[in-house]
Formats: C-alpha cells, structure tokens, sequence
C-alpha cells in the first residue's frame, strides 16, 4: 500500500492515493497505535487514553474526511472531539493538551497544492506525533492489511447520539491563550491597520477575531471557502502574495499578514508591500522577546534558517541548537526545556509558552504587537535589524534531477570532497546534520540538501553579500550537475 507518514504525517493527491477507503484504514491503524501500550505520547502529562480530537482545513471534501475519521474512532471505543467548522492546526494541536487527549487527527495538506489532502498525527503534548509513532501507525497500516482485517466504522448518527462523537469550537479556549501571550493591550495603544491574508485557508477570520476590540483596522483578503485555493498554493511566500501586495498598494494596511492552508506557518509584508520572510520575522520576534519582555531560554533553528538569530543569541548569551529541516525536530527540544523561540525558514515559528508546533497565528499578532510598541513601520524594523547583524541575503533553490540519489552516500561525499573556498571566502567549517552545510569565513553559508523522496536537490544560501550568495549557488548548480 503506497502510504506512508513523513515528517508531519501523510499526504496524497485526492481520489488518487487519498481516498476515503484508504483514509479509513489510515484511521484504524491510528486508533491500533493510540491504543497499543507503547504509544506513550502524554510525553509524561495526565491524558484521557478514550479521548481523540480531530479537526480539518478548507480543502476539498475534508469535512467529509475528518467525519470518517471520527467514525472510526468512534467504532474503536474513542470520545472523539470533531471540530464543527475548518480551524488552524495549532487550534486544535493546543485543543488536544488543553483537553489532556490522547492524541488528535487533522486533515489538511498544509501549504501543498489543491489536489492534494492529508493527516497529521498529532500527540498529547500538542505538536506532531514523533517519528517513532508514525512508524507504528505504519506498521498496523501494514499488519491490518496482510491479515486482511478492515476498519471498523459507527454511524456517524449513532456515534453522536451516544455521545461518542462530540462537536466543538476550538477558538475560544484557544483566544484564551493566545491572550497570555500576546500584549492586546499595547496593540491597543497604538492599532496598526492590518491586512490579514488567510489564503483561503483554515487562519479565515481568526486573526481578525482576536484582534476585536483593539482598536486595529483589519482587512482580510482571501477568507472566503475556496477548496482550488484560487488557482495557488497556500503557501505564504512572496510568489504568492501578489493579492497581499495589490492590498496594501490600494492603502488597505501598513502590515501584511500572511498564513498557509492549515495557518502553522507566517509570512508577512512592509508598508511598501515588500515581502518579510520568516528568517526576518524570527530574528525580530528574538529581539523583540528579549529585549521588551526580558525573557530568556534557548533558542532552536533548522538547519536552513537564518544565522541572523546565532548572532543575536551571542549577543544575549543565550545557546543555539541547530537541528534537521522539520518542525519536530525543534519539538523535541521545546520538551525537553524552556526553548525561548524555535523555528524554520519556512515559516513554522512558535515560542516560550506555547505548544511545540509552528504557528502562524500567534506568529502574526507578535508582529503587530511588535510594530505597535516599535511606533515604526515593519519596513524601518527591518532595516534596522539588517544594519545591526546583517546583512543577511537568503535564496532557496530546488534543482531537478534526472533520477533520486541516495541522501546518505551524497551527503558523504559533500563532506569529503569540501571545497577549501567559494567565491573567495574560505570554508571554514562543514556540518551535516541534514545534508552537508559549509560555513564560510564571512558567516555566510550553503547549505545543500537531498531529498529523500524525489530526484531534487535543494540548495539554500544565505550570504554577507549578494555576490557571495551567488557564488554559493552557482556552487550548489555545479554539484546538481556533477550528479546528472
């Protein structure tokens, strides 16, 4: 069976590979999973072992979906908590530890194209089901089906009429706490005007909701249902934007907010309608919770995420743990200790307080409170940041090739064969936490970084200058070529 879970969970095109059949047998494996004596996700927290949340995104056919799930869950001997409309991931990721659940199901793809949908596995601590879980769901998946034992279903009339099947509104305990994270207060006293783009994503009308009473002038855009996504990825980046940007041209906001399909990632825009990506908006939001709260704790980034914050944590004295691309890898760090901010280049970013998974809402409201209290545009924020310990000049590229590559092997060989510079600086040291990363003498880096599950190879730069960071990914174009 062609299934399997990937770092937060398993996507597949709709009524290709995703399929309401499949989807059921996904759901009795997890139910399997959940209820195997091993399952051990309350990460040592009190938990309901008969108690699943399960929520939804805006896709196609994905409150359908999420109802199948609940039948399942239901058939297995779980109270399922099924959200009654689509709501962010982190909505309800927070919903699963606030109700001491087992675990919790949501189906969306995130940022991925319309034709597809997925599952993400989530575990009592709020964030993404481990690795080690996933693999177990896969191994049920798999045992279920040599046996030959099909999923067991409930009416979905008859679940809810037992009780089984309950639904509810995750925003308002979730606004709860957002609100012990976020200083409405200060927003208040300054109200910058806002322009919300939720992407026709599961962020609709949220952040304008909490944001009530502020005195903010919010205007969203893209917060009507559209299951297409209008014809784009739900992916907050500026190739995307260009709905963002018309909107602050027009003189709709100074402040531009941007969340993905699920609403766990951020991408933001200036007065200008230039775009602020995430390394920009971490290495703020460090500043910002250092410098204006005092706060203090280590800070966690992937491997491809701006060492504008390695300087800043320098400067504070606070540690900095580099890990592999992937929100769960910063995870378990948020579990282990009080991690002050964790995120990646993609646009998953969370902080102390919080749960251990990315979250574009929260992400978004500490920028408007940054630029309240800040009584400066974003754009002057940014340039300010970039003249203190920048310059930071960041390009990701996915190179095709012509079949996969073995990670392991390529990754060996990166290290091996080092070069001794690029583009006249020196390699002053190599990593290889997740494919092979050269530091140069400048600070500057290339990282380069095999995928596991297709024949790309993605090179991310981030040079002291523009020339360097070409240099770098000319560099990066070399190796694809060498490979080919």
């Amino acid at each position: 069976m062609p299934i399997h879970f990937g770092t937060d969970g398993w996507r597949a095109v709709i009524s290709d590979t995703f399929t309401f059949h499949n989807l059921r047998l996904v759901s009795q494996a997890i139910a399997d999973a959940v209820q195997a004596a091993d399952w051990c996700s309350s990460n040592g927290a009190e938990t309901d072992p008969n108690l699943m949340v399960v929520g939804f995104d805006t896709r196609f056919l994905s409150d359908r979906y999420a109802i199948e799930v609940a039948r399942v869950l239901a058939a297995n001997g779980f109270t399922v908590r099924l959200t009654q409309s689509d709501a962010p991931t982190p909505a309800i990721s927070y919903t699963v530890r606030n109700l001491k659940a087992v675990g919790g199901v949501v189906i969306t793809a995130s940022h991925n194209a319309p034709r597809y949908n997925g599952v993400k596995l989530k575990a009592a601590y709020g964030g993404s089901a481990s690795p080690e879980q996933s693999r177990r769901v896969e191994v049920y998946l798999n045992d279920n089906e040599e046996r030959a034992r099909g999923p067991n279903l409930m009416d979905y009339d008859r679940a809810r009429q037992a009780g089984l099947i309950q639904r509810f509104n995750p925003l308002p305990e979730y606004f709860n706490h957002l609100r012990t994270l976020i200083d409405f207060d200060a927003i208040a006293e300054n109200p910058p005007r806002v322009v919300v783009d939720s992407m026709h994503g599961s962020g609709r009308g949220v952040i304008r909701s909490i944001l009530q009473g502020t005195g903010c002038e919010v205007h969203e855009i893209r917060g009507e249902m559209n299951p297409g996504f209008g014809g784009v990825h739900p992916e907050p980046i500026a190739r995307y934007l260009g709905a963002l940007a018309g909107a602050i041209s027009t003189g709709k906001g100074d402040l531009g907010l941007a969340t993905d399909g699920d609403a766990d990632r951020i991408g933001a825009m200036d007065e200008r309608g230039a775009f602020v990506d995430p390394h920009k908006i971490m290495a703020l939001a460090l500043k910002h919770l250092v410098e204006q709260r005092n706060w203090r704790g280590p800070v966690v980034r992937t491997v491809s995420t701006t060492r504008m914050v390695d300087r800043l944590a320098e400067r504070y004295g606070l540690p900095v743990y580099e890990t592999p691309v992937g929100f769960n890898h910063i995870a378990d760090h948020m579990l282990r200790e009080n991690v002050l901010i964790g995120g990646e280049e993609s646009g998953g970013i969370s902080f102390q307080g919080h749960i251990p998974e990315g979250d574009g809402v929260l992400m978004g409201l500490l920028l408007v409170e940054i630029v309240a209290l800040s009584h400066a545009p974003l754009s002057e924020l940014v340039t300010d940041l970039l003249s203190d310990v920048g310059p930071a000049h960041y390009r990701r590229t996915d190179l095709r090739l012509r079949h996969p590559v073995s990670k392991a092997a390529l990754t060996k060989r990166l290290a091996e064969d080092a070069p001794a510079s690029i583009g006249g600086e020196q390699v002053s040291e190599v990593r290889t936490t997740d494919g092979v990363k050269y530091l140069l003498a400048d600070d500057s880096w290339l990282l380069i970084r095999p995928s596991g599950t297709e024949p790309v190879l993605r090179v991310y730069a981030e040079g002291r200058s523009p020339e360097i960071m070409q240099a770098m990914l000319e560099y990066g174009e070399q190796v694809a070529q060498s490979i080919v």
